[in-house]
């Protein structure tokens, strides 16, 4: 691989829809763009393939509003808290872009930080980066550490992915047979289900939470022809959702959506939330790869 010159425009920072801050990246194998509200990763593709990630036509793109689509950064808590933000308020705020750097190969790495945010001092010990290295890969890794002087911090996270398919009746997810879930699709509230021996297909709406479970799982899109990777270190646990038509959702989701995309989701929630030490640090690392359907 020839080397990649910094200078060739491979980091560029401008403005995005709705007037956000967004940071768009070329390497050598792929593009990719992210916002810092949120720190949102909102494109990556590879050369000659379709975008692996799905974005919702009907997003809001508005300072303090999520994002819908990409990879939202749930965090420090997952799923709904009465009287406060779903998901957490990190996919919210802006982050702060602190470092850039470019290696020869010309994979291009990003740090960002997750800034004091007023009204949240509950949470002003627990102090965030998101690094994101944009290749032939997509990696994504969240790090947090706890810099109070006494205090164990209790919290989840989870990179909530949003991935693009050609029809979602042509989708197989793998990985996780043999690994019992929690439901929640349907109006179940978190039942127990047994694990099963086969790859999850997608007919209705599906919302399973998988716990402890630390393998990789795959994407396979008969439509597209792909495989999509989801490699992880330091989570406990995957979540997979597609709505379908039947859960109600916000006026930012096209209910016809549905049929292009598939979360598969990477993180520490419910049982497996982190309980961190005073001076201790945790990392949420993924590793997003594709290569043709076998």
């Amino acid at each position: 691989m020839p080397f990649f010159n910094y200078n060739m425009n491979s980091v560029q920072q401008t403005t995005g829809r709705g007037g956000l801050p967004l940071v768009k990246i070329q390497t050598p194998w792929s593009t990719a763009e992210i916002y810092l509200n949120g720190a949102h990763v909102s494109h990556f593709q590879k050369n000659g393939e379709p975008p692996l990630i799905f974005m919702s036509r009907k997003s809001y793109f508005a300072p303090g509003k999520a994002i819908r689509g990409g990879v939202p950064i749930c965090y420090p808590w997952f799923g709904n808290r009465e009287g406060d933000a779903g998901h957490g308020f990190a996919r919210s705020v802006e982050w702060q872009l602190v470092k850039t750097s470019v290696n020869t190969a010309g994979a291009v790495t990003l740090h960002f930080a997750l800034p004091a945010v007023r009204g949240r001092e509950a949470w002003r010990d627990l102090r965030t980066e998101f690094i994101v290295t944009v290749a032939e890969t997509l990696t994504m890794e969240l790090v947090s550490a706890n810099d109070s002087c006494g205090e164990t911090l209790e919290f989840e996270s989870c990179l909530h992915t949003y991935f693009q398919v050609g029809a979602i009746g042509a989708v197989s997810v793998h990985g996780l047979e043999g690994a019992p879930y929690l439901n929640f699709a349907e109006g179940d509230n978190g039942v127990a289900r047994p694990a099963e021996s086969y790859a999850i297909k997608f007919n209705r709406e599906t919302n399973r939470t998988y716990c402890g479970t630390t393998s990789a799982v795959e994407i396979r899109d008969a439509n597209l022809k792909r495989t999509i990777r989801v490699e992880k270190s330091g989570s406990n646990s995957t979540v997979v959702w597609n709505p379908w038509t039947t859960q109600k959702l916000p006026d930012d989701f096209d209910p016809a959506e549905h049929q292009h995309m598939v979360c598969v989701e990477s993180g520490n929630v419910k049982r497996d939330k982190i309980s961190l030490s005073p001076g201790k640090s945790t990392s949420l690392k993924v590793v997003l790869s594709s290569e043709p359907l076998q």
